[in-house]
């Protein structure tokens, strides 16, 4: 289009040198001149009108994104109390407690939750997927147990076990920011160690477990953690 346009405008200063120095600018030469320039304004005015309607079609689909991502996340079903056949073949019982907390349980190992999580049967596998959503607007699958994230976590920060005795307590929660954000069991735990093999202490550890692929994301202990021994 933008050359079209040059074209014409050169095409119409051409005809306009050539009528200037003949002296012959009668009224046909001058209704062609003004056909010229009005071929030229309707070429770029149709331009700008094809160029509005496009972007007002964007902004309508933003529009309706942003309102049927609204729509999904108010429709999200809070996951109710009750025994579910979950991922590994395991079976879950989720209770709700008082708030918005729930408490997920595998075996003997239970996880507790302050996130908004859902629940969809799979009629092919015959088991209840659990859904969390996050607050960037995506969902995470809860693919991995309480039971499992906690022999992880027990493995990379070599505790005994994950109980009462050591204060081990188990959160699944949203780790991260912006695109890196993540569902997560955090493990938190106190171990016995003595600093430089003399002074006994209580040493707390800390270990995030990806709640979709069994991953542990990250590990923590005490900066001092050097100087002692476990």
């Amino acid at each position: 289009m933008k050359k079209i346009f040059l074209v014409l405008l050169v095409s119409l200063m051409t005809i306009s040198l050539v009528f200037a120095a003949q002296g012959k600018t009668g009224q046909g030469d001058s209704n062609l001149v003004d056909d010229l320039t009005n071929s030229v304004l309707t070429d770029s005015q149709q331009e700008s009108e094809n160029n509005n309607g496009s972007q007002l079609n964007t902004d309508q689909q933003t529009q309706n994104q942003g309102e049927n991502t609204q729509l999904q996340i108010q429709n999200q079903i809070r996951v109710q109390s009750g025994n579910y056949e979950v991922s590994e073949g395991k079976q879950m019982q989720i209770q709700t407690s008082t708030g918005n907390e729930l408490k997920l349980k595998v075996g003997n190992v239970e996880a507790r939750s302050n996130m908004q999580i859902g629940s969809e049967h799979n009629l092919t596998r015959n088991k209840t997927m659990l859904k969390a959503k996050l607050s960037n607007g995506k969902t995470a699958e809860i693919k991995v147990m309480p039971d499992t994230a906690s022999e992880r976590a027990i493995e990379r920060l070599q505790l005994k076990v994950c109980n009462s005795d050591n204060n081990c307590s188990i959160e699944l929660k949203e780790v991260g920011n912006n695109n890196q954000t993540k569902l997560a069991y955090e493990v938190n735990a106190q171990k016995q160690a003595r600093v430089l093999g003399l002074f006994k202490t209580q040493m707390q550890v800390q270990a995030q477990v990806d709640a979709e692929t069994g991953e542990v994301i990250k590990s923590k202990k005490p900066w001092w953690a050097f100087l002692a021994s476990e």
